[in-house]
């Protein structure tokens, strides 16, 4: 593993997907599936996807899915192996980066106590981690400070920074917050703290008063770096700090320089979690990130890779959905700074105690969230509406998990959903998430701009705010109107869509393994989803956490493949899937290689159901 030198790619925004004109019929005529989603293929050039299979050697298959990601003919090699080295940009092309580095350079150099004020969440505890495990190659110490959840909620705070300084800091950097923390910050700056902001949020025309504020979606930053995530954000800093320290002659043979690709499985961690789009450089981390993942250097993720039985190669699957929840879970019910404490540890005993109770955590969280989901539900159930942005308020509701009920609801109503958790006081703090087409995060900055809003932010699928009680139902107007105004008075369709239609005969192994190729998946470079026609569903059962398994047959007869829908009973999807009988369906989801006891076979994701009419 090398170490990256000065020379780096043009910054580049992730190249435009053109968006194809809604098609007059839909898939298989499935106007209506069984979530209610109206199934469409996506449109493919089949000339060009011939061209790419042709010239560079790729299975059809294959070609196809890239063109129907918007992958030109000369960006193919690139995007199937992405690498730094095509890819990773200067990091001076960030407003205010070269200010950052610099301060930041100079504490090491002098030894100045300097702090990091991190978020709660996955993208907080990786950047967090990510900058000690960089000072402490320095020899130097950083405090690391994770506000408490429910005794401080999100983002910096008065009394923190207060506090910070009181304690000796002279340099305190923000990671994945800060960007709208204008009373904080200021009472931190006036407090005689150097503060360097490092955030990814979208930020007001206004920005809070620090020395140095890096995020590429303030909107003087011209750096089409949009789509990081805060952990992308603080590495590109981390190489800015690294060429000066190197420029400056920093490093010598007794204090060598640190091999910051090491670190890249925390990058890719971050970047995977906090659902920020695999393109561009975000998709070199993760793909570069994973393979570090796999050699087992961080004692923590290989403590939650043996507790979660996880023993195949680590995909982006792994990082979103068995890592990411439990490096969460302190942060949501918990203890806010073990997720940051577990990723930067050397020592194995350590990782494998705190990997241990984050374990536990998450279990404790998975109880909460069911019975605040349940809860709202119910309420949702006895005032049904038909408003665009669902809110759901109540009282008591923990604010730890109120981010993944709003996912819930979200995949249940196909709308977007905020989430509010009211103390005693009538104050609520929420947590939203939104589909395809509704930018949540600029309603939640509208609505906190016209004063409706004690305070707010967010990005395009993902926001937050606190509000009071008696402003809920002047939001839940505003919201609506400000997502309605987003669709220009258009009435808001869900789709899914589909690659392709196969047939379970032909979802071989080999199949899968070329699919492969396109990975890692994620928002912004879907999994391939594809369609089985008119099967027969065998043997369905309810397994696990509230999984049906299943077999799924042609119709024809023959091999029968083996799949699964998560958490689907008690859902339509569930109820179709068990009651099928001899009724054939169609069926749409994704191909997946099981991993068991050292033996490799296919597997089908359920995501969507659909009748043979």
């Amino acid at each position: 593993m090398t170490t990256i030198k000065t020379k780096f790619a043009e910054a580049k925004p992730a190249p435009a997907v053109s968006q194809p004109a809604r098609p007059q019929q839909s898939a298989l005529s499935v106007e209506k599936s069984v979530l209610g989603k109206r199934w469409v293929f996506a449109p493919v050039d089949g000339r060009l996807a011939e061209g790419i299979a042709q010239a560079h050697g790729l299975p059809d298959i294959v070609s196809r899915v890239l063109v129907s990601r918007g992958i030109g003919f000369d960006e193919v090699p690139e995007f199937l192996n992405p690498t730094l080295k095509a890819q990773l940009p200067d990091p001076s092309k960030l407003k205010d980066m070269d200010k950052a580095a610099e301060r930041i350079a100079n504490a090491i150099m002098t030894n100045e106590k300097v702090g990091v004020f991190g978020d709660y969440d996955v993208d907080g505890a990786t950047s967090s981690a990510l900058l000690k495990r960089f000072f402490r190659a320095q020899g130097r110490e950083l405090r690391v400070y994770i506000p408490d959840r429910i005794g401080e909620g999100y983002g910096p705070n008065v009394a923190a920074m207060v506090k910070l300084r009181d304690e000796g800091l002279k340099v305190l950097v923000t990671v994945d917050c800060g960007i709208t923390a204008f009373e904080p910050l200021a009472a931190g700056t006036a407090a005689g703290l150097d503060i360097v902001v490092l955030d990814h949020h979208r930020a007001e025309a206004q920005l809070p008063p620090a020395h140095a504020i890096v995020n590429p979606n303030r909107l003087d930053c011209t750096s089409g770096l949009g789509q990081l995530a805060a952990v992308g954000v603080t590495f590109l800093t981390i190489v800015a700090v690294n060429r000066i320290l190197r420029a400056r002659g920093w490093y010598t043979v007794e204090r060598p320089e640190p091999r910051i690709l090491q670190w890249l499985d925390i990058v890719a961690l971050g970047t995977v979690a906090d659902v920020v789009p695999l393109t561009g450089i975000n998709r070199a981390f993760v793909a570069q990130g994973l393979r570090v993942m796999h050699m087992r250097q961080n004692p923590g993720l290989t403590a939650l890779a043996d507790l979660a039985g996880v023993s195949e190669p680590p995909t982006a699957f792994h990082a979103g959905f068995v890592f990411g929840p439990r490096v969460n879970a302190g942060g949501r019910v918990g203890e806010a700074d073990l997720g940051w404490r577990l990723l930067s540890t050397d020592d194995p005993l350590e990782a494998r105690m705190l990997a241990n109770k984050l374990h536990q955590y998450n279990a404790e969280r998975k109880a909460i969230e069911e019975g605040v989901l349940d809860d709202a539900i119910s309420a949702l159930e006895e005032q049904p509406s038909d408003d665009l942005v669902i809110l759901a308020g109540g009282d008591g509701w923990h604010p730890g998990v109120i981010g993944i009920v709003a996912a819930r609801i979200k995949e249940k109503y196909n709308r977007p959903a905020c989430v509010v958790a009211f103390d005693d006081k009538g104050i609520g703090k929420a947590s939203c998430r939104s589909v395809s087409g509704i930018d949540l995060g600029a309603a939640i900055i509208a609505a906190k701009e016209h004063g409706l809003l004690i305070a707010g932010g967010g990005h395009k699928m993902a926001a937050g705010f606190t509000v009071a009680r008696n402003m809920f139902e002047v939001l839940r107007g505003f919201l609506n109107q400000h997502a309605a105004n987003q669709l220009k008075g258009e009435a808001y369709k869900p789709e899914l869509k589909l690659d392709s239609v196969l047939s379970a005969h032909s979802l071989t192994l080999d199949l899968v393994e070329k699919l492969s190729m396109l990975a890692p998946f994620g928002s912004g470079h879907a999994e391939p989803r594809f369609v089985l026609t008119g099967v027969k569903i065998i043997k369905p059962t309810v397994v696990g956490e509230k999984h049906v398994s299943c077999f799924i047959q042609d119709s024809s007869g023959g091999a029968s493949v083996k799949a699964i829908c998560f958490r689907a009973l008690d859902t339509e999807i569930g109820e179709t899937l068990l009651k099928a009988g001899s009724k054939p369906l169609h069926l749409a989801g994704h191909a997946t290689i099981n991993h068991w006891q050292g033996r490799k076979s296919v597997n089908f994701q359920i995501v969507d159901a659909a009748l043979v009419w």
